[in-house]
């Protein structure tokens, strides 16, 4: 049984958008790598990835086990220890490597992972199996030709559809953990509520949720979560509903029972942060020179090096040290809107004046540079110039 709560949520997801099933198990495909091969024998070539099925794999793994060699990365292990421990030609090696893309992954190996080789007395490497994730396999081969060929085999998992339901008592991560959600699931669940819901503020004991999403399974093993497809959070006697629709053009989006994106201009909050150190107060006494100076913001406690991120859209319009702002980054949202982020510890590679932002990008972390007392981030908004209070 499903529950009441999740029976409604599927049927406004119904009455709003359709049948549910039939667009939510649409998953948006991200560009594939493509290389063209180059017809010189010794040249190294990339074929496009495809999409396989566990019968595909079978095949692959009908080869005698005595001929694969399966090797477990260990820590500070690379792909030239490992040839040299198999005794494996170094220009095999280099010419693997070369391939792009799609051999990009092994010059980056961690302890544990898993790495099987098919051996030959005469040649010595024919192939190489290395699962990058839960959906992708790098396959290389020798050729005929003696060169390499390198395919990215995409296996989707298995989805089934599970539901969750949780009474918060504390706090929203200590109400997933009770109901087996994911560190993942829950902050999805968070993001996707988060234009309207602050869970540090306006959270309350006996606040509930419920949740639809998948359960990704392979060779019959629960390997993880997929996405979720429909929840509902009630905050303070508020009901928040959201359904997740794939567009014709692949985006993605959540949406309310009466189709409105639950994506709004601006996020609540630029920052987790443990508590407000300092509310909008235009008559507050400051802490360091003792003098009564307005206060145009909110102040966001934080441990130093907290990711900072843009509550909206934009353009960075200033950049730098600011006075008492330390170091500041100012964007510009549209033609009224711009925020403000102070007392950053350093800002995101690349963060530059007139760069285009995108909102919850990180731009910068917290910090205690200029008059600060303590780490935090000082945070403005602000209409056509004059300051409004962030809350």
């Amino acid at each position: 049984a499903l529950g009441s709560v999740a029976l409604a949520i599927a049927a406004l997801s119904w009455m709003a958008f359709g049948p549910l099933p039939s667009q939510v198990n649409k998953t948006p495909v991200g560009k594939e790598h493509i290389a063209l091969a180059i017809p010189s024998p010794r040249r190294p070539a990339a074929v496009p990835a495809r999409r396989t099925t566990e019968a595909d794999l079978a095949i692959e793994k009908s080869e005698p086990a005595e001929q694969w060699t399966s090797v477990t990365v260990k820590p500070g292990d690379n792909l030239s220890l490992i040839f040299s421990r198999l005794k494996l030609s170094k220009r095999d090696l280099h010419e693997i490597l070369a391939i792009g893309k799609e051999t990009k992954e092994l010059k980056r190996l961690k302890p544990k992972q898993q790495i099987r080789f098919l051996l030959d007395e005469t040649k010595g490497f024919v192939k190489l199996q290395h699962e990058r994730d839960l959906r992708t396999t790098l396959h290389v081969v020798r050729t005929e030709t003696d060169g390499f060929q390198a395919e990215l085999i995409i296996l989707e998992p298995d989805k089934k559809l599970a539901t969750a339901t949780g009474t918060i008592e504390t706090s929203l991560f200590l109400a997933g953990q009770t109901a087996r959600l994911s560190d993942a699931l829950i902050m999805e669940l968070a993001s996707i509520f988060g234009w309207d819901i602050d869970f540090v503020l306006d959270i309350r004991s006996g606040d509930r949720f419920s949740l639809f999403y998948e359960q990704l399974y392979k060779d019959g093993k629960r390997v993880g979560d997929g996405d979720i497809l429909a929840a509902e959070f009630v905050n303070q006697g508020k009901v928040f509903r959201a359904v997740r629709y794939v567009h014709d053009d692949d985006k993605v989006g959540y949406y309310s029972e009466t189709g409105l994106n639950m994506r709004k201009a601006f996020l609540r909050t630029p920052v987790n942060f443990t508590r407000i150190s300092s509310r909008f107060n235009l008559k507050r006494r400051h802490p360091l020179l003792n003098t009564i100076r307005a206060h145009k913001g909110v102040d966001y406690a934080a441990p130093h090096g907290t990711p900072v991120k843009a509550t909206g859209d934009g353009k960075v319009i200033s950049i730098g040290h600011n006075g008492g702002y330390g170091k500041s980054v100012v964007l510009q949202h549209g033609g009224i809107y711009s925020t403000v982020y102070a007392h950053l510890s350093r800002y995101v590679r690349g963060m530059k004046k007139g760069r285009s932002i995108r909102q919850g990008q990180t731009i910068g972390y917290v910090g205690q540079t200029g008059l600060a007392t303590g780490p935090h981030l000082h945070y403005e908004f602000r209409v056509n110039g004059a300051h409004r209070n962030p809350m």
